[in-house]
């Protein structure tokens, strides 16, 4: 999958590009779509993920299945991290 980084509305310096491409190659990360009736173009996704290093980090994207447009990105609430951390659990 191909990421788009042109104008993007965060912070690159907070998160790089590279941690964000290692959070969706997470094979424990979550992948939630909201409970909204939207049109396929309009469809945001949700990707609770660790990067190599570990930093866990909620990211809002759009794909279309050849590309990837993050368009937020933040680290983990201590909630997301511990719902991320019991659903892997019941994996295991």
């Amino acid at each position: 999958m191909e990421f788009d980084w042109l104008d993007v509305h965060f912070d690159l310096k907070k998160v790089s590009p590279r941690e964000i491409e290692e959070s969706f190659e997470d094979p424990f990360a979550i992948r939630l779509i909201p409970e909204q009736e939207l049109s396929d173009s309009d469809v945001r996704y949700i990707c609770l993920a660790k990067t190599v290093g570990g930093r866990p980090l909620f990211s809002i994207f759009w794909t279309d299945g050849k590309n990837c447009r993050v368009i937020f990105v933040r680290d983990m609430t201590d909630k997301e991290l511990g719902f991320y951390d019991r659903k892997n659990a019941e994996y295991i």
